[in-house]
């Protein structure tokens, strides 16, 4: 990434001490709903700043939602589309009644200002290590949506800046705080299913897939920064089909249903339930068949994940998925987790359990729990203010990551693969060692 200057010094004021959220500070804490509750009248000098980094798709969502919450003041609304940059800023002077929110199309000038505390990132994935590095060594807090990265080496890099500037990081697998997700942990970790044999997933995905039109080539349309779109992966002439929602499918972006479209949020999950989020399996082999157009993303696989304790994570599309389990047939996208003493599905829709008095157990307050969190935004929040480990901490992220990474490779190389969690390399499997990381476009770089 091309150097910026230092951030400008001044007196410690309350943007400083929220900055100065260290490493050694954020630390696991519940906090009871009570006390970390925020006034409908909170006052303009306690509230979080914050601007928004990539505001279409994902991240249009993200600004509606924050401008709901009375402890958040927009700044800053930074978009390579000029259409979605206006209509957010439109969004944001509307809810305050005035037009001070900022609109940028360059990140880095989102993150020179002094007085914005937090960013949202949520452009396409090939983004999120560099402007998260880049937030990171600004001092600024960030909720950063998932998947984290295109490969694994640039996850790694985010994790080294989160860890070396102290900044709180919440990533957006919001299923941790939902109470279905929740209860399912603290069932799991509490053994009222006994011993964990499995974590089937069933992610979007399968079937017969309709082929994309060919691409047309063409400048891009007036307003849309296109190489700025395309940041650090490898430069490509413009195509309508290449910058619609096919982009999720193309492997220089992502990993299709395998990673950012749906399948990171259950792997993520299982990693939950399992309370394994300091490792990763250690054994992966899988299946799969691909798309055969600009797509080279899987439509369709089917990949086994063995922790060192033998518990396995069976990953696969929701066809193949129903295929294997008939509770997948219950409806959506879904995990079933399976023990020696019963089972239970989990999906955003709800929880069924054999026993299925387990549905509606109480967990108490003697029992492991898992950090409450009914709102995955505020939950971000509050760790900010509490200088407290969120729901969804970048050790997580680079795990749950790893776990998709691991799953992508083993399925390309059609070969069963080994995995050593402290080093965070294939085991004696060099060719597979390589695929973990990617050349990238000049200027930028991750250098921490």
């Amino acid at each position: 990434m091309s150097k910026m200057p230092p951030a400008p010094r001044s007196r410690v004021n309350r943007r400083d001490f929220l900055r100065a959220a260290t490493a050694a500070a954020v630390a696991p804490m519940i906090v009871p709903r009570h006390v970390v509750a925020r006034s409908q009248t909170t006052p303009p000098s306690d509230r979080i700043t914050l601007a928004s980094i990539g505001v279409g798709r994902m991240g249009g969502g993200h600004v509606r939602g924050f401008l709901k919450m009375p402890d958040v003041r927009y700044l800053a609304i930074c978009d390579v589309r000029q259409e979605t940059l206006q209509k957010a800023k439109a969004a944001v002077d509307q809810q305050y009644g005035d037009s001070s929110c900022g609109a940028y199309t360059d990140f880095r000038d989102v993150l020179a200002r002094p007085d914005i505390d937090a960013v949202v990132i949520a452009p396409g994935e090939r983004w999120h290590p560099l402007i998260g590095i880049e937030a990171a060594r600004r001092g600024k807090h960030m909720y950063c949506e998932k998947p984290l990265s295109v490969t694994l080496a640039e996850g790694l890099a985010l994790r080294e800046a989160v860890q070396k500037y102290g900044v709180v990081f919440q990533w957006g697998t919001q299923q941790r705080s939902s109470q279905n997700y929740r209860l399912t942990a603290e069932l799991v970790r509490n053994g009222y299913i006994g011993d964990v044999k499995t974590v089937m997933i069933g992610s979007a995905g399968g079937g017969t897939p309709k082929p994309e039109p060919p691409e047309t080539l063409k400048d891009p349309p007036p307003g849309f920064d296109y190489d700025r779109w395309l940041g650090p992966s490898p430069y490509v002439p413009y195509s309508d089909v290449r910058v619609s929602l096919t982009w999720l499918f193309i492997r220089d972006y992502g990993l299709g249903c395998l990673g950012g479209a749906w399948g990171i949020h259950d792997l993520d999950a299982a990693q939950f339930f399992l309370d394994t989020d300091d490792t990763t399996p250690v054994e992966i082999e899988g299946r799969a068949r691909y798309y055969e157009d600009i797509r080279d993303v899987p439509y369709s696989w089917t990949v086994e994940q063995k922790y060192a304790n033998g518990a396995t994570v069976i990953h696969m599309d929701l066809v193949t998925a129903k295929r294997r389990a008939k509770q997948f047939e219950l409806g959506g996208m879904a995990s079933l987790v399976t023990g020696s003493k019963g089972w239970i599905w989990v999906s955003r829709q709800g929880v069924r359990t054999e026993p299925e008095s387990l549905a509606t157990t109480v967990i108490g307050p003697n029992e492991k729990r898992v950090l409450l969190s009914d709102d995955h935004k505020q939950n971000f929040l509050d760790a900010v203010r509490k200088r407290a480990q969120p729901i969804s901490p970048i050790t997580a992220a680079v795990h749950a990551e790893t776990m998709c990474q691991q799953s992508d490779i083993a399925m390309q190389l059609q070969r069963k693969l080994r995995w050593d969690p402290k080093a965070e390399r294939f085991v004696n499997d060099e060719q597979a060692n390589r695929m973990l990381s990617r050349a990238i476009r000049a200027p930028w770089s991750y250098t921490i």
